[in-house]
């Protein structure tokens, strides 16, 4: 329901007096449709109809206003629910509000102004609750598998087999792989087909945070726990409070919080700075490392029994260049992307364009495509992208040859050509560096101009 669409009341009411007083208030507003009702059973039995708002009398002859609220809240908690009685204790009105009571209105000379206000204002948070359900659901079928990760390699199939798994429970997962391979993505796909989808997904990236604030941004901190602390601050994981904790580049935390961190995720409690209270959580917990952690532990960088209590599902999400065809697939992808962002025509790629992003390793990935594709469709001059328009990061392109498959001579000249470049065709300093004869690299150097030839 939007500001313009009717709004469906429901007015239950045993005086009949006053049902016409409430009738005749609500029409004032054309955008209303009222029902009444005289008895609990009768407004119970078509409450399955879905109104959008009811006003409630406390004192009805066959059922109490409390019990009748409970049955509301029991069928849905979200329908605002206005009590209006001339039942004036106050101790009732604060306990229907506890129960849930949308607005506890005595029946009096005011009753009008009051009632038309309240619905109002119900109204409007019923319209933003709407709408923010309505992104909600776009945000899910954004991240739905298929259409938020791109590609069909036999690497990819197996990770798409482990979201698949992920989202059947809440067991911790553990996101590994290089620099650029999507993890935070796979991240939200989780979250966003998990049945805690309509709960918040709180993302830290803790590399962003410096090492002294960590424990605040996550933990939060009482007012007057430190100096500047000058009002209670929540913190990440009470955030994430029945949704999911998504910690990004978990081997970057100092080693001296990881134990505060351990008993948070065991006891799915916390504490804040400064504070005595202890505050439960119900939280799914996702990390994302680009690190070794097993080797992090061993170097004694990183607690073991918090590695283990992290480890849960663990899934690798391969680098770019061992996913075959999907860098096409991913290329296209970003190019359709482009053209809508930008309102242009969607570039197509050539086939010699095509098995030039094939030879590439790719070393940043699938952010390092993103941004070579989004180029190349500025470089293009006409509706295909050729060779010549796309670039590459020349340092990236050399300092990374080691992931391509090649023979030992092809390497070989691979690391003669890179050090020569290096030191300026210094043959000295390159024998040097490499610890061969200078002769060896003449012979090399003279092998490529033949091959070049």
């Amino acid at each position: 329901m939007y500001d313009n669409e009717p709004v469906k009341i429901f007015a239950v009411e045993d005086d009949s007096a006053y049902t016409k007083f409430l009738e005749y208030v609500l029409s004032l507003n054309p955008d209303f449709e009222v029902t009444s009702f005289n008895t609990a059973k009768s407004f119970l039995d078509r409450l399955h109809e879905k109104p959008n708002i009811i006003t409630l009398d406390y004192t009805l002859p066959d059922m109490e206003g409390e019990k009748v609220l409970r049955s509301i809240k029991d069928f849905d908690p979200d329908i605002p629910v206005i009590i209006i009685s001339a039942q004036e204790k106050i101790g009732t009105a604060v306990e229907l509000l506890k129960s849930g009571a949308y607005d506890y209105i005595i029946k009096d000379e005011e009753t009008k102004d009051r009632l038309l206000n309240t619905i109002n204002n119900a109204r409007k948070n019923i319209s933003l609750t709407k709408e923010i359900d309505h992104l909600k659901q776009e945000i899910s079928e954004k991240y739905e598998f298929d259409s938020s990760i791109v590609g069909n390699s036999t690497a990819l199939k197996k990770v798409f087999s482990l979201l698949e798994k992920a989202v059947q429970t809440n067991i911790t997962v553990s996101i590994t792989g290089e620099t650029g391979t999507g993890k935070e993505l796979a991240a939200k796909a989780i979250h966003y087909n998990s049945k805690r989808k309509k709960k918040p997904l709180v993302a830290v990236n803790i590399a962003a945070i410096p090492k002294d604030l960590i424990e605040s941004e996550l933990f939060g901190y009482e007012k007057g726990a430190f100096t500047g602390a000058n009002t209670r601050k929540t913190g990440k994981f009470e955030e994430s409070n029945g949704g999911t904790l998504f910690l990004d580049e978990i081997g970057e935390m100092d080693i001296n919080l990881q134990a505060k961190l351990l008993r948070a995720i065991q006891e799915r409690e916390i504490t804040r700075i400064g504070g005595n209270d202890i505050i439960p959580l119900d939280f799914r917990l996702i990390v994302a490392t680009h690190r070794d952690l097993a080797e992090e532990v061993k170097a004694g960088n990183f607690r073991e029994d918090l590695y283990y209590r992290l480890l849960g599902l663990p899934i690798h999400l391969p680098p770019l260049r061992e996913r075959d065809r999907d860098i096409i697939l991913l290329a296209k992808f970003f190019l359709q992307q482009f053209a809508k962002e930008n309102d242009m025509p969607v570039l197509q790629l050539s086939v010699e364009a095509q098995n030039t992003l094939l030879k590439y390793p790719f070393p940043g990935n699938i952010r390092e495509l993103k941004s070579i594709i989004e180029l190349s469709a500025v470089m293009a001059n006409g509706s295909e992208i050729l060779p010549e328009d796309i670039s590459f990061n020349s340092i990236s392109k050399e300092s990374n040859f080691l992931f391509e498959e090649m023979s030992l001579r092809d390497y070989t000249f691979k690391i003669i050509k890179y050090y020569l470049n290096k030191y300026d065709n210094n043959v000295l300093k390159v024998a040097d560096k490499l610890d061969i004869g200078k002769s060896t690299i003449y012979r090399y150097l003279k092998e490529m101009e033949e091959i070049v030839e």
